[in-house]
């Protein structure tokens, strides 16, 4: 039998079953609401029944029942610091993990494509790193990372953890000592339609395409803003916007445009897939503020393995600075790991305007603008930075 898509609930896109069948009778296919699923010719198809083998949702995959701990930190080194999305803990455990004959799998972006590809040089780390907010094409990776794990190369392979269920479904869950998975704490993944209608706009307003995103911009130690930079090809002229002005941020994590997979992730619990979970240490500035680090970015790292754990502790004092942290109050702020994201009612209404309006009534019809409260609250006083500050000042005062 080969794989038969007839609930887009359980396809996450991870593009497994494409890449394993020998007679290249699986493609990829965009549907209305921008997404990709598995689309078999009949014509070409053997019936071996490959496809379903590595299909995530049909063969279960081993979560990791290890004890958990968790660390808080960032990367001493301002540059990378600067260019990474939260702390540089990802560029710390390529350091830590790769010493010699190593490959590395992540995403990398060209305008609005996102894909999947690999390195074997750290100098060009630079093309994997930031957080993207958009789907990856995987294309080969699995079969590359399958490769060069028997001959006998170091992999390190990152992406979300629909993506590593994917990998590890590839390879038919069996462990190699010379792969460590790294995975990001995922809120589901956008519709790109919705980035094209914008990209639409600014093709109108100012005659050119975009040619950089970079979603989360620190702009001068505001990583908790989450600035969204985009550069414009032809002008090299630069757009950015705070999250809380910004449309995108206010529809996406209203949820109203995520994969419908992602409503159901069977990875959005404390059990994970891979080896080491990343995201922001959210909640920072309540339970560990001497991590803060001035809001220039601060990584949360989970480890589910020994191995996880063993490259982790070894990084820290390093290149790295950092600690370990309580998991369970960690947990707190990391909704992803606790549960799914929620399916709004009118989600279909909202996918209907997505196909049939223009980025500019979407954005006035769906998009919530920031009440005067949270104005005040964010721009004048009670930002994070201000109550670092007064945690400082009274831990000077008691001591």
């Amino acid at each position: 039998m080969s794989i038969r898509l007839v609930n887009k609930y359980r396809c996450c896109g991870c593009e497994a079953c494409v890449q394993v069948c020998n007679h290249h009778a699986i493609i990829m296919q965009e549907d209305g609401e921008g997404f990709c699923y598995p689309i078999v010719d009949s014509d070409i198809c053997t019936e071996c029944g490959l496809c379903e083998k590595v299909c995530q949702y049909i063969i279960p995959i081993e979560k990791n029942t290890q004890q958990q701990s968790a660390f808080g930190g960032h990367v001493t080194d301002n540059t990378i610091l600067e260019e990474s999305t939260s702390g540089g803990a990802f560029t710390a455990i390529v350091n830590a993990w790769c010493d010699k004959d190593y490959v590395v799998f992540g995403a990398t972006s060209k305008g609005l494509n996102v894909f999947h590809t690999h390195i074997n040089n750290k100098h060009e780390l630079g093309l994997l790193r930031r957080s993207k907010y958009s789907q990856s094409v995987i294309g080969t990776s699995y079969k590359d990372a399958q490769r060069f794990l028997r001959e006998g190369k170091k992999v390190l392979f990152s992406g979300t953890p629909c993506q590593i269920a994917g990998l590890k479904a590839f390879l038919h869950n069996k462990h190699y000592n010379n792969l460590l998975t790294i995975e990001v704490i995922c809120e589901g993944v956008p519709s790109p339609l919705f980035l094209r209608k914008y990209e639409e706009k600014l093709r109108a307003k100012h005659g050119s395409g975009i040619a950089e995103i970079d979603y989360r911009y620190k702009d001068g130690n505001r990583w908790d803003y989450e600035v969204m930079h985009t550069t414009l090809h032809h002008s090299r002229k630069a757009i950015k916007r705070d999250r809380w002005f910004n449309p995108f941020w206010s529809i996406w994590i209203n949820h109203l445009m995520s994969r419908p997979s992602c409503y159901k992730c069977p990875y959005a619990t404390s059990e994970r897939v891979a080896d080491i979970t990343l995201g922001d240490l959210w909640g920072v500035h309540i339970y560990c503020p001497d991590l803060y680090n001035s809001n220039k970015g601060v990584s949360l790292i989970v480890t589910n393995t020994d191995k996880g754990e063993k490259i982790v502790r070894s990084m820290i004092g390093k290149d790295f600075i950092g600690r370990e942290l309580d998991f369970a109050e960690a947990l707190q702020f990391q909704g992803p790991m606790r549960k799914s994201i929620s399916e709004p009612t009118v989600r279909s209404t909202f996918m209907q305007d997505l196909n049939a309006l223009d980025y500019s009534t979407i954005c006035k019809r769906w998009s919530k603008r920031p009440s005067i409260k949270l104005i005040i609250s964010k721009y004048i006083w009670g930002t994070n930075r201000q109550k670092v500050n007064w945690w400082r000042i009274r831990k000077y005062f008691t001591k």
